[in-house]
């Protein structure tokens, strides 16, 4: 179908088409006109993103898809709207209590009927790009329109408050609880390490064990230094013993014993001068003798004296190693015991450690949750309040006409085209050529048309006639 084509079915159907525009457009304008006026007022409110100052948590720098998402079901809940009506006390109005009975006979909840009347006239949506969200209320009184706006978005941020502080006022009660059972866990812990101190004597610190340990340093040096002088005065009491005694050191370096064993040199050098000179029965010689005699005795005897002093030394020295291996048996079991005991200890100390961490926990979650259910505050907060608007927001007269308009235009033409196919006729030329596939000689003037009008053959007729009588001359 060719544009002229459906041009002259439109022409040949005007008055149908007339007839079904208007049809769609006069009611579409009428209903637009007769609706009742409603008015749309916009409040707006911004979800924060700066940190928590209470609990030292920071909100993610940018709002994601599903936080917004999260915040407008909030907004849209039955538990705001029930707030919206319970703050406006709309159940204690009488003419909305006989608005209830007239719709809804008296059945089910008024303030549910409420609900859901609010939220089929609330709108909300979220700026693009952006934290804030408007909340848009429809109603046929402006100020009532403005007034809901208004009572929504206090709704919201009370209900958002209650989100935070209810959570945390749970949290709250349940580390008050867990705290005294920590206090008293701590309490008993400490009172097991006290006892424990008492009964052992000893204090949990390091100075002690350090001095005792420093002790018993001290005692294995000593035994050390003592059995190496005990080996070496039984060593000198054997050879004293063995007849070496005046081979001693202790002997050879006394000065008496020297000064004796030179006396004695001297006497037995003056004898042999003296016997060789006078003899041996010469008084000078006898008294020699006698003095050499006594000499050899005193020399004997200090060496026998010394001697025994050695023995006295050894003697000394195994009782002093004894003694000091005694105290060192002693201090060695005395720092095992109290290793054994701090070991003990330790491990109670180590509760009444955790003890106390778990109680300074529970303690600083306390604090934390305690400050966060007194909140007052949360991180949404109102950016534009709602005002009556001047205009009312429905119906839109010229875009329900242009609407309609447009619609009538689409509908009229379907309704053309489907009749034209019922009924098909000859509307132009075309259609002829279309229909016997032969070309179209001349064309009679119809009753309404002028007289030169009439007269005149198309130029284009003619030219495709001569075309086709030529193609015809050519194949005979």
């Amino acid at each position: 179908m060719s544009f002229r084509q459906f041009l002259s079915i439109l022409f040949a159907r005007k008055v149908l088409f007339l007839i079904v525009l208007l049809a769609v457009v006069i009611p579409a304008v009428v209903v637009s006109l007769l609706l009742p006026k409603k008015y749309t007022a916009t409040a707006s409110v911004v979800v924060d993103v700066k940190p928590d100052p209470l609990a030292a948590i920071a909100y993610q720098s940018m709002m994601t898809p599903a936080v917004m998402a999260t915040q407008i079901d909030i907004i849209q809940s039955d538990r705001v709207a029930r707030r919206v009506v319970r703050t406006l006390r709309l159940t204690e109005n009488a003419q909305i209590r006989e608005q209830w009975m007239d719709e809804a006979k008296g059945q089910g909840d008024i303030e549910t009927w409420l609900v859901a009347l609010f939220q089929k006239e609330l709108d909300v949506k979220p700026s693009r790009e952006s934290s804030v969200i408007n909340i848009a209320y429809r109603a046929a009184d402006p100020r009532f329109a403005a007034a809901l706006a208004n009572a929504f978005v206090q709704a919201y941020i009370d209900t958002a408050v209650d989100l935070r502080v209810d959570p945390a006022k749970q949290y709250s009660s349940f580390f008050d609880a867990r705290a005294k059972d920590a206090r008293e866990a701590l309490e008993k812990a400490q009172a097991q390490l006290s006892a424990f101190q008492r009964e052992n004597g000893v204090v949990m610190t390091d100075e002690r064990m350090d001095i005792e340990n420093q002790r018993l340093n001290e005692l294995s040096t000593q035994l050390v230094m003592l059995q190496s002088l005990s080996a070496e005065a039984t060593s000198r009491q054997a050879q004293a013993n063995a007849g070496s005694a005046d081979k001693l050191q202790e002997v050879t370096n006394n000065p008496v014993v020297s000064q004796l064993r030179a006396d004695l040199s001297r006497q037995e050098a003056k004898l042999q001068e003296i016997s060789a000179r006078l003899g041996d029965n010469n008084p000078q010689v006898v008294e020699l003798k006698a003095n050499i005699g006594e000499l050899r005795q005193r020399l004997e005897s200090e060496v026998r004296r010394l001697s025994a002093g050695v023995g006295i030394s050894g003697n000394i020295s195994r009782q002093r190693e004894a003694q000091t291996r005694a105290e060192l048996d002693a201090q060695r079991s005395k720092v095992l015991k109290m290793k054994q005991v701090r070991d003990e200890g330790a491990l109670i100390l180590r509760d009444v450690e955790n003890a106390q961490r778990s109680y300074d926990n529970i303690m600083q979650r306390l604090s934390v949750t305690s400050i966060e259910s007194q909140a007052t505050s949360s991180n949404v907060s109102l950016l534009n309040q709602a005002v009556p608007p001047l205009e009312h927001s429905s119906p839109k007269v010229l875009l329900n006409s242009v609407l309609a308009v447009f619609v009538g235009l689409l509908l009229g033409t379907g309704v053309v085209l489907g009749a034209e196919l019922r009924d098909r006729r000859v509307r132009d030329n075309d259609d002829i050529e279309a229909l016997v596939g032969l070309p179209v000689i001349g064309l009679l003037p119809g009753p309404n048309s002028r007289s030169a009008a009439g007269r005149k053959i198309d130029a284009r007729l003619h030219q495709r006639l001569i075309g086709h009588a030529a193609s015809s001359t050519k194949a005979s």
